[in-house]
């Protein structure tokens, strides 16, 4: 029987010989090609054309390879259900799920509710049921489609979790270079590495031991903006490679440095009385939204930048742990992608002990051009003295004491003075194991400038010159006039 449409083989069924649309034997086709007559060699051609030839290639066309999927997604906790998922074709009638390229299938599902695909659903995920999976579709028409391409079914929370670190720290600037650690006391011989949200497959990599911990270290780098986000690993053994462990505590990665950095003030100032309140302000370009401060902890890297959509920080009733070097970055919301830091601002906490004392040497007035000393002095063991100027934008002046033998004092020259310089100083002391815990400030000094201070007259004599060049250019002018004039009509009735 012709495979083809009715339509197309009733009009022309009175002139296909018999059989001809049936297996066609050689011997046949070459008599009626060598036939001298034209009718029957077209009349063949024309049942070629209209029966044989789209039979054939019903033959030898397969179903398109169905697509497969696990819902609510590939990784499933141990106990939980999942569904796979098999996409094929309207035509199907029947599907088959395998599991590890096994040759009967596992499950066989009939299309849901008269669409192209089948759900295969697993109550409860453990070891078991955990592994690769594929499926395969069934029509009437054309037989069996391949199978899928193989989907990995892992169940996760079979054994303890796995840690993760970042070293040198989870804050890193772009360019840069990050080592992601997975460490796990089981034994576990192989450790994953999955970003979440991500649109790379997992890393995989043997367990090395280290320390008596087995661990695999990832390297990351050099890092961009796709690098931020949330990583955890996994651990699992070589005999199950799909039965994973429970999933690390999260590592937030965070790259800086991809926008200009932003400025960071303190008000009302830096230099903070303990018990006060003091708020840290972050100013950036416009179109920001988040903002995060951190605090320096020498040369460890901050382990996370917390953000906020305020530029503000309050800081206050501030202690002595408000002591620290501040910077601050700004972003975007839920992005892992910062600015460069800011400059960084010391804030020095004031009233952690006594006040000392403060003089002026030779004394508080002096004249413009003249030098003067002050003397910073403490009664207690302090190594580090600080002289700040009121209203000056300019962070304290510090001196760290050589000689730590008594007197404890610090000599802050200026040479030459100059009206800048009047005004009023206090000074405080502090410990070098502690250098951002203050004294209490010393009673003000007023530092005064003498009006009889030489003062430089260039622009005044500069404009004396010029008036005098004038003067007397005007008063050459009118003497050569006076001189060549033509004289009164005495002069000329004399002459």
């Amino acid at each position: 029987m012709c495979l083809t449409s009715p339509d197309i083989i009733t009009p022309h069924a009175s002139v296909c010989p018999t059989g001809l649309c049936g297996p066609y034997r050689s011997s046949e086709w070459l008599g009626t090609m060598g036939s001298n007559t034209g009718t029957p060699t077209l009349t063949a051609l024309l049942c070629l054309g209209l029966c044989w030839g789209p039979w054939n290639q019903v033959r030898a066309g397969a179903p398109p390879k169905p697509s497969i999927w696990a819902d609510p997604g590939p990784m499933v906790m141990t106990g939980s259900p999942v569904t796979i998922w098999c996409q094929g074709s309207l035509q199907a009638d029947v599907y088959h799920l395998y599991k590890e390229r096994a040759s009967k299938p596992l499950d066989t599902e009939a299309p849901q509710d008269s669409s192209n695909k089948a759900s295969f659903s697993i109550e409860s995920m453990s070891s078991y049921t955990a592994g690769l999976y594929q499926c395969a579709y069934h029509t009437s028409r054309n037989g069996w489609s391949e199978r899928s391409d193989p989907l990995p079914l892992v169940v996760t929370g079979v054994y303890s979790a796995p840690s993760l670190s970042a070293h040198p720290g989870p804050v890193v600037a772009s360019g840069g270079n990050v080592s992601l650690s997975c460490s796990s006391e089981s034994t576990l011989e192989t450790l994953h590495l999955l970003k979440e949200g991500g649109a790379d497959p997992p890393q995989h990599m043997e367990l090395r031991t280290y320390r008596r911990r087995g661990q695999a270290v990832f390297p990351v780098g050099p890092v961009n903006t796709s690098h931020g986000g949330t990583y955890r690993c996994y651990g699992s053994p070589s005999s199950y490679p799909y039965a994973w462990s429970l999933p690390s505590d999260p590592l937030h990665l965070e790259v800086t440095g991809v926008y200009r950095e932003p400025s960071l003030l303190a008000q009302p100032g830096s230099l903070v009385l303990s018990g006060d309140s003091l708020t840290l302000k972050c100013h950036s370009e416009a179109g920001f939204d988040r903002f995060a401060l951190t605090k320096d902890e020498g040369l460890t890297p901050p382990e996370r930048l917390h953000g906020q959509h305020s530029p503000d920080f309050p800081l206050g009733p501030v202690n002595h742990t408000h002591g620290r070097q501040y910077r601050c970055y700004n972003g975007h919301h839920l992005s892992y992608v910062w600015s460069a830091p800011s400059t960084p601002l010391d804030i020095l906490i004031v009233g952690m002990y006594q006040k000392p004392s403060l003089l002026a040497q030779p004394g508080p007035s002096v004249s413009w051009g003249e030098n003067v000393t002050l003397q910073c002095r403490s009664e207690i063991h302090l190594d580090t003295f600080h002289l700040s100027k009121e209203g000056s934008p300019a962070p304290p002046q510090h001196l760290r004491l050589q000689d730590t033998a008594a007197p404890f004092q610090a000599n802050f020259t200026i040479s030459p003075v100059t009206s800048d310089h009047e005004g009023t100083y206090r000074c405080y002391g502090s410990d070098s194991t502690s250098p951002y815990l203050l004294s209490l400030p010393s009673d003000p000094l007023e530092l005064l400038v003498s009006a009889t201070h030489p003062q430089d007259y260039t622009v005044e004599n500069l404009i004396r010159m010029g008036v005098a060049a004038v003067i007397l250019v005007v008063l050459g002018i009118l003497l050569f006039q006076a001189r060549h004039s033509p004289r009164g009509p005495q002069d000329a009735a004399r002459r």
